[in-house]
C-alpha cells in the first residue's frame, strides 16, 4: 500500500484516540439505535447519492453515521492557494500544526488551521495529484496519492462517519472512502485502496526549518469560515469521542493521541513523552519532541497546550 519511504519520517497517521482502530457500530439513520435493513438504508441515502452502487460495499452499513452536513456541506479545496514562507509568517503562530509534504522536490505545507473547516485538499505537488485530508474527530492527518489506475480522483466530504472517522467520496465514481484506511467501503470502487504518501504533522517552526524555500496553503476567498479558530474546542480533552457507538478500548484514554505503525502496534503519545526513544526490533525508531501545539484545545492558537510530536 505504502511507496518506498525515507528513512526519517513523520508516519502521516497520529490520531487523537485508540477508538478510530476499533470495529465498532453507529447509530441507524433515522431511527436511533435501531436496527435498520440494508434495503432501508439504500433508500434513505439514495435520494441524496443516485449514482452510488450501493450493491458493492465491505462494510456494515449500521456502521455509517451521519454527521450533520450533507455532501460536501464541509468544502473541500479545489483550487488551493499558497504563499511563501515570509507571508506565511504573519499568519502562523510558531507551534501550530502543519501537514508538511514534500515530494519530488517540491515542499508545501498544509496548516490545520485552514485544514481544519475543509477537511481534503485536492492538489497536485510535485507532478503528483494528492488528497491532503485531516479528520478533526480522530486527528488523522494523511495524505494520499488520488491516481487510481488511468483515473485522477478528486475527493470531497459525504458528511458521514464510522467509527468517528471521516468518510470521504469521489466524483468520479461516487464510491465511498473510509479516510483513516483510505479505502473504498461503498459503491463501485469498493475494496480499492489509495497509496498513502510520507507526510509530517509537524509545527511550523519546524517545518520552515527545514523547507524554508516552501509555499503555505492559505484561504483562498471561496469561503468565509473563522480560520485560525477551533470549532472543537477541548475536544481532545473529552473523556468521550463524538457520535461514536460501542464499546471503549480499556486501559488508555479513548481520546489519547497514539501513533500506529500498521499493524506492528501503536504507542500513546504520554509513553512517548515520557521515554522519548523507541527501538523495534526491526531497525525502526520512534522519537517525540516537543514543540508543538494542539489544534484542537483552545479557542485560539497561541493559547493551546503543547502536546509534542512524534518521528519515525
Amino acid at each position: 500500500m505504502r511507496r518506498v519511504l525515507p528513512a526519517f519520517f513523520m508516519l502521516s497517521v497520529l490520531v487523537v484516540g485508540a477508538i478510530s482502530m476499533l470495529g465498532l457500530a453507529g447509530l441507524a439513520p433515522g431511527s436511533g439505535a435501531q436496527a435498520q435493513t440494508r434495503d432501508q438504508y439504500v433508500r434513505y441515502w439514495k435520494s441524496e447519492w443516485p449514482k452510488t452502487d450501493f450493491t458493492r460495499s465491505s462494510v456494515d452499513f449500521a456502521e455509517i453515521m451521519h454527521g450533520g452536513p450533507p455532501r460536501d456541506g464541509i468544502p473541500p479545496i479545489d483550487e488551493p492557494a499558497f504563499v511563501d514562507v515570509a507571508a506565511a509568517n504573519a499568519i502562523l503562530a510558531d507551534r501550530e500544526p502543519v501537514i508538511g509534504l514534500v515530494v519530488n522536490g517540491e515542499a508545501k505545507a498544509y496548516p490545520l488551521q485552514v485544514l481544519m473547516f475543509h477537511e481534503i485538499a485536492n492538489d497536485t505537488i510535485g507532478g503528483v495529484p494528492v488528497s491532503v485530508t485531516f479528520c478533526p474527530l480522530c486527528n488523522a492527518a494523511i495524505v494520499f496519492d488520488r491516481r487510481v489506475g488511468d483515473q485522477v480522483l478528486d475527493f470531497g466530504t459525504t458528511g458521514k462517519l464510522r467509527r468517528s472517522d471521516l468518510v470521504m467520496w469521489d466524483r468520479q465514481t461516487e464510491s465511498w472512502w473510509q479516510l483513516f484506511l483510505g479505502e473504498a467501503i461503498v459503491g463501485e470502487m469498493t475494496g480499492t485502496r489509495l497509496t498513502m504518501l510520507p507526510s509530517r504533522l509537524e509545527s511550523w517552526a519546524r517545518f520552515r526549518a527545514r523547507a524554508p524555500e516552501a509555499t503555505v496553503l492559505v484561504p483562498n476567498g471561496q469561503h468565509r469560515r473563522s480560520y485560525g479558530g477551533n470549532p472543537y474546542q477541548a475536544y481532545d480533552s473529552s473523556t468521550q469521542p463524538f457520535l461514536y457507538r460501542g464499546a471503549l478500548p480499556t486501559g488508555i484514554p479513548p481520546l489519547m493521541r497514539v501513533v500506529t505503525l500498521g499493524e506492528r502496534g501503536a504507542w500513546s503519545l504520554d509513553f512517548m513523552k515520557r521515554n522519548r526513544v523507541v527501538h523495534l526490533d526491526d531497525g525502526t525508531t520512534i522519537r517525540w519532541e516537543p514543540g508543538q501545539a494542539s489544534a484542537l484545545d483552545t479557542h485560539e492558537t497561541a493559547e493551546r497546550r503543547a502536546v509534542g510530536k512524534p518521528l519515525v
